[in-house]
């Protein structure tokens, strides 16, 4: 065999191995790994909870409340950053400003807690007597509802 017969036959071997693995991955792969579609964390507690059409018009009134609270408490954060990493500008950080700033911030990580519980609390007495259990349910599988996926690290 010469070299050009040899380099065909490797190459459509090649082509040929390419083909198979893609088939492969894309027929077994997707039997596997099925894609669940994303659900909203507001129709998790809807289904889990079983609200009746009322309760959601409360439970939608209290999601509202929810978000303008953690947004405006995250607004400050924000801002209270930036304020905070202005410091690094100045020849002399002065230390009790930076203190200051640091208690402001973990201040208000202790008000969205705190505002991410009494939102719990408030679906716990929208619930009826027989939807406990359901809640009781839910709160095991909160921080995995509402948590964050870990992002990738990058090193600064």
């Amino acid at each position: 065999m010469d070299k050009i017969k040899v380099l065909t036959f490797a190459v459509i071997a090649l082509l040929l191995l390419n083909f198979g693995t893609l088939g492969f991955l894309l027929i077994k792969g997707t039997k596997h790994h099925p894609r669940q579609p994303h659900r909203e964390p507001k129709e998790i507690i809807i289904d889990k909870l079983q609200l009746d059409d009322s309760q959601q018009v409360v439970y939608q009134k209290a999601i509202e409340w929810h978000r303008s609270t953690i947004e405006s408490i995250d607004r400050q954060t924000r801002e209270t950053k930036n304020r905070l990493y202005l410091q690094l500008l100045k020849t002399t950080v002065d230390i009790n400003t930076k203190d200051s700033l640091i208690s402001v911030l973990a201040n208000n990580q202790k008000q969205i807690e705190q505002t991410h519980f009494k939102h719990f609390q408030d679906i716990k007495n929208l619930c009826k007597p027989e939807q406990m259990d359901c809640f009781y349910d839910l709160t095991q599988e909160l921080s995995r509802i509402f948590g964050k996926p870990p992002k990738p690290r990058h090193d600064s």
